[in-house]
């Protein structure tokens, strides 16, 4: 194995993005060792502050500005879905390893695409699905690995908020655009396909809707409802929205042929409870899957409703654990075979069903999920 130089030094990041990137890219990097370098925006202004409020040295309008700047190793990319792959290929070009935000691409073939790139340099590839960190899905996912429940069969996860129910909420332009990749489907069900996929495997067929339940002249959709078949054989159900006046509802539960697993709490302050002939007990959290606390942002950068959306903080310590398993793998250190971080090759599997439940949607049928080999 060649030496690494960047052991005998601070790892150094760009970020690209001033929005998720600034509110927990930079802060989740600097908490698990990173030095980050530069911030990259497309508005000069609003990128020169955001640096300035974040600490980051340099405020950049091109990537190609940051990645001159000496120390850089890796780059985050936290911008609109339709942005990722000239980020990423110039990143890569660079021999800069990249850590990218979910969704992964436009579609199934792009992300193909990237992944064979990616693959092709050697270099670190991670997509930005934290929750496998979190500490209630990471003890969810080990305790069906470990035949807590005997054979998987019925999955649930739901989850209803009403952060975007009011029409006056504010999205970001590109989140209201179906065309380039927005939508709750986009923004949640991509993490929830992640936590499924992690915790019970490849998805085999889908049949979907996606519904717009707040009027406000978006294309793309506020809420998902999707039936799923694995190929392992589990029937589940996922469904979210952003659009629900009514309470939260919160329900992650998988039922198998010994037992039954559920979260019970709100998110970022969840529960493992198992049930089975025993009776039903909490699962406390291993020593190695606990993470930091939810650390909200400072408040006076929180500006559209969709900010404050993701400004409690709540994937904070699991967005550490993945940045550190990020720096791990650049430095060829040993990781831990579970949790594990996504890497573009499930980022190509997450678009398989991405496209399929969107063909699914417009075509009013079950669609099989694509390999994510192709």
């Amino acid at each position: 194995m060649t030496s690494n130089p960047a052991t005998a030094r601070s790892l150094g990041a760009v970020v690209v993005g001033t929005n998720f990137g600034c509110l927990t890219h930079v802060r989740a990097l600097r908490a698990a060792g990173f030095a980050v370098q530069a911030l990259v925006g497309r508005d000069g202004p609003r990128t020169t502050e955001r640096a300035r409020r974040f600490d980051v040295p340099h405020a950049c309008t091109t990537l190609a500005e940051a990645l001159a700047i000496d120390g850089v190793d890796a780059v985050t990319v936290a911008t609109p879905p339709h942005s990722h792959a000239p980020i990423v290929r110039e990143a890569l070009a660079a021999g800069k390893h990249v850590l990218c935000e979910k969704p992964f691409a436009r579609d199934a073939a792009e992300a193909r695409a990237l992944l064979k790139e990616a693959e092709a340099t050697g270099l670190v590839h991670l997509v930005g699905t934290e929750f496998r960190f979190d500490s209630a899905q990471a003890l969810l996912a080990r305790l069906v690995a470990d035949g807590a429940i005997g054979d998987p069969r019925l999955a649930t996860w739901l989850l209803h908020v009403g952060v975007l129910a009011e029409t006056t909420a504010e999205v970001p332009v590109w989140w209201a655009d179906a065309d380039a990749g927005g939508g709750w489907l986009g923004a949640h069900g991509s993490q929830v396909i992640d936590q499924i996929r992690a915790t019970l495997g490849e998805f085999a067929a889908v049949s979907a809707a996606l519904p717009r339940i707040v009027e406000r002249g978006m294309t793309a959709d506020d809420a998902f409802t999707v039936q799923f078949r694995l190929r392992s054989g589990v029937a589940g159900i996922m469904q979210s929205t952003a659009g629900d006046w009514g309470p939260p509802l919160f329900v992650t539960r998988i039922t198998g042929s010994a037992g039954t697993l559920w979260l019970k709490g709100t998110p970022g302050n969840e529960a493992v409870w198992l049930a089975d002939r025993h009776g039903a007990r909490p699962v406390p959290v291993p020593v190695d899957l606990v993470t930091l606390p939810p650390e909200p942002p400072p408040p006076d950068v929180l500006q559209t409703t969709y900010d404050h959306m993701i400004g409690l903080g709540l994937e904070f310590g699991a967005y550490v654990r993945l940045a550190a398993t990020f720096r791990d793998l650049i430095l060829e250190r040993p990781v831990p075979a579970h949790p594990r971080a996504a890497t573009f090759a499930d980022g190509v599997a997450g678009m398989c069903v991405l496209d399929a439940i969107r063909q699914s949607a417009a075509q009013h049928s079950w669609v099989a999920v694509e390999s994510g080999r192709g």
